[in-house]
């Protein structure tokens, strides 16, 4: 991100705290921790590591990465510093004759209290900020990290992540001393990274399809048929590599996905290729594939689901209940309902069957049995679902 990039604007719910504090100094204070936080989420996202990656997952010592990544790196550190220096600035610093500090005495209101718990939530944090950059330094000091390409960038991208998460708390607890909000009213880029987590899933699920059907056919294959099938996987591992959520794996997935292509691309370009050569790669490219929706497990998406999960209840609640005396509107809240579901794919295989299958139909036109069996079936479907 370019140094001179304008400060992020804070989130409505932000501004509505910030206005509503009467102690205008202490409001100011907190914004301008805010607004920092917001910067350095920013920051530390606008990193594209496919441009670091190579087409080989070659073991071999590279140091070459490491003279791209310094800056990276380097940025890294200054980013989370800068954070760090508004905190200290604002919330640290006992100063003499009002300075801004917690030695500051505060008045005995619910508002104070709740001043004092943020300030504390924030120096909290802070030292945990801190801490992370003492280990990246002892990360990067380690010869097995620095050396090997996709170790360094998984380091890279994890200890990023993680910066991210811990400011994210940061501004979440701290604004939450003050009543009950939600991570995505008061984080910044909180939207933007569970619409990534939701397109990962959706798009792994679909890749598990594929492979999992592929296993099928080369299982069936004739010997003729066993380099074709091989061909046909290589160009659905390359499609699946030019995919925004590729793009957002983690480093290490991403070396499994390219050292298998490259195992798959060595057996499509032979005349007779081994079936059972064959059937072992997909077979491992299967499991792995299964393994990476793990995804669901992120505390992002446990969240968001949650929250759909609730909502599509509400609707198919309403549409039952409008069933008998306005059919046309219960098949617009079954309609709402299947739409906001669709963020749900991958989370459930017989969901995801569900939900391909309505993508196809005109839900809002449904009537009599078809509308009453299709509402019940969704919220079968979903009260079917692990999410609590």
């Amino acid at each position: 991100m370019a140094a001179d990039t304008p400060p992020p604007v804070l989130s409505p719910k932000l501004e509505e705290l910030l206005q509503s504090l009467s102690d205008r100094a202490f409001a100011e204070r907190l914004r301008k921790v805010y607004t920092a936080a917001g910067q350095a989420i920013a920051r530390l996202s606008d990193l594209d590591l496919v441009k670091y990656e190579t087409a080989g997952v070659d073991g071999s010592p590279d140091l070459s990465l490491w003279e791209e990544m310094a800056p990276v790196i380097r940025d890294t550190v200054v980013d989370v510093n800068a954070l760090l220096n508004v905190i200290r600035e604002q919330f640290q610093a006992a100063g003499a004759g009002g300075a801004p500090g917690l030695a500051a005495p505060l008045a005995a209101t619910v508002e104070a209290r709740r001043a004092k718990d943020a300030s504390e939530l924030l120096q909290g944090w802070m030292q945990q900020l801190a801490q992370g950059i003492t280990q990246l330094g002892e990360t990067m000091r380690n010869p097995s990290v620095v050396s090997d390409r996709w170790t360094l960038l998984a380091e890279i991208q994890r200890l990023r992540a993680r910066f991210r998460e811990h400011i994210g708390n940061l501004v979440f607890e701290s604004a939450s001393a003050f009543g009950p909000m939600t991570r995505q009213q008061v984080v910044p880029g909180h939207e933007a990274e569970v619409k990534a987590a939701v397109m990962v899933r959706a798009i792994v699920a679909d890749l598990s399809r594929i492979v999992a059907a592929r296993l099928n056919k080369v299982r069936e294959a004739e010997p003729e048929d066993v380099q074709w099938n091989a061909q046909q996987l290589q160009t659905e591992l390359d499609a699946f590599g030019r995919t925004a959520a590729y793009r957002h794996l983690r480093a290490q997935d991403k070396r499994h996905i390219i050292e298998m292509r490259g195992n798959v691309g060595r057996l499509a370009i032979q005349d007779n290729p081994r079936k059972q050569e064959v059937l072992s790669l997909v077979e491992e490219l299967d499991t792995f594939v299964r393994s990476l929706s793990n995804v669901n497990q992120r505390q992002v998406l446990i969240a968001h689901d949650r929250e759909v999960w609730a909502g599509c209840g509400v609707r198919l609640e309403r549409a039952l209940g409008l069933l008998g005396s306005e059919p046309a509107a219960a098949a617009r809240a079954l309609a709402e309902a299947a739409a906001s579901a669709q963020s749900l794919y991958g989370r459930d295989p017989r969901l995801d069957t569900f939900l391909r299958k309505v993508r196809k139909v005109q839900l809002a036109q449904l009537s009599g049995a078809e509308l009453r069996s299709t509402i019940l079936e969704l919220q079968s479907l979903l009260s079917g679902l692990d999410v609590m």
